[in-house]
């Protein structure tokens, strides 16, 4: 092949190519258009086609040659880039010709009214019944300072709870961070009430945490009491008045020694199995034992009652916590925690629109 030949070839496929032009022109849709884009410019296309005969040239006249392919390539493409807008218009022009939509038209009903989160249930359950024993809902910050988060709570520095790979620190703001428990709130409280005291602190905190029992965002509720001879047995009571309360049945409780900085003595709170009741016998939940973790509890430490000026010769007083997506994960029997933060309107529908 010489400059001659290819010269004709090139001259060959710009007539193709105009010609399939006028034979789209008005009624070019966005669909006819790449067809049209991919005959003359995809890998198949005769321009490509025209790229392998450079080969067949000499070496004087493979330059010229390539300048006229890419030339013939841009005059095709400056053509498409016009045409592209075309598409689009005729699109746009064939949708508002068509029928009309009649918005005045009746719908199908929509009965789904919608259901309440099971966490949302569960928190609903946990203030009736702390209310039902005369405690009072407490509010503060999710995002709050370092004396809140640890200092008060008798988490020294060396902590690993304030390492940044268990609780969410403020860039540029080192005495801030997001709540890693709702203890915080207790603090508050305390700062700005006197004895004796009864309160509840139900919210959100944050912790370095994602696998099917931890999410980085959970929900927790903590109790604290602060009166004058407030003893380890009330702990214990209230605790069980209130698990029983919550999953209306007869369950056993059960108090391992613990350590939290916050408290001491220290207890983690177990409850019976709710779906073995206890026998543990093939028990996928429980594992075999019978038995279900679900908080942690104890009597409030005196350098907690001297951070926030309180006599610890006079008063004493207990707290305890639990996780509000573990309760509900207990009581709606849910195999993993993170189903309750996927917004899955399926799995949502199948709960109650309120707590009963």
């Amino acid at each position: 092949m010489d400059l001659s030949i290819l010269g004709k070839n090139i001259a060959a496929v710009l007539e193709q190519f105009f010609t399939e032009v006028e034979t789209t022109m008005g009624q070019l849709s966005p669909e006819k258009f790449e067809q049209l884009r991919v005959n003359f410019l995809g890998k198949k296309s005769p321009i490509s086609g025209l790229m392998t005969e450079l080969k067949n040239l000499s070496k004087d006249e493979k330059p010229q040659a390539g300048k006229m392919i890419n030339d013939a390539r841009q005059t095709v493409e400056g053509k498409l880039n016009e045409l592209k807008t075309q598409a689009i218009s005729w699109e746009i022009e064939a949708k508002l010709s068509g029928e009309a939509l009649d918005i005045s038209l009746p719908v199908e009903g929509f009965d789904n009214k919608g259901s309440a989160h099971p966490v949302t249930l569960m928190r609903r359950i946990l203030v009736q019944s702390f209310r039902h024993l005369g405690f009072t809902v407490y509010d503060g910050p999710e995002l709050d300072f370092e004396f809140f988060n640890f200092t008060a709570l008798n988490l020294p520095p060396y902590h690993p709870a304030r390492d940044m790979q268990d609780t969410f620190h403020i860039a540029d703001h080192k005495d801030l961070m997001m709540r890693p428990q709702t203890s915080t709130v207790q603090i508050h409280a305390m700062l700005r009430e006197k004895p004796p005291l009864r309160i509840i602190a139900p919210g959100r905190v944050f912790r370095c945490d994602s696998d099917p029992t931890h999410t980085p965002m959970f929900h927790q509720i903590e109790a604290l009491v602060v009166d004058e001879n407030i003893s380890f047995a009330d702990l214990k009571g209230t605790i069980d008045v209130l698990l029983k309360s919550i999953f209306n049945k007869d369950l056993a409780t059960r108090f391992r020694p613990s350590y939290f900085p916050f408290t001491e003595p220290s207890a983690e709170v177990d409850l019976m199995c709710t779906v073995c009741m206890g026998k543990g016998t093939d028990c996928r939940v429980c594992k075999g034992t019978g038995w279900l973790e679900v908080g942690g509890c104890g009597m409030v430490h005196p350098n907690v009652f001297e951070a926030v000026n309180y006599d610890a010769e006079k008063y004493t007083g207990f707290a305890f916590g639990f996780g509000i997506d573990r309760l509900a994960m207990l009581k709606y029997r849910l195999s993993d925690l993170r189903t309750l933060f996927e917004g899955n309107h399926k799995f949502l529908s199948q709960f109650p629109i309120s707590a009963s």
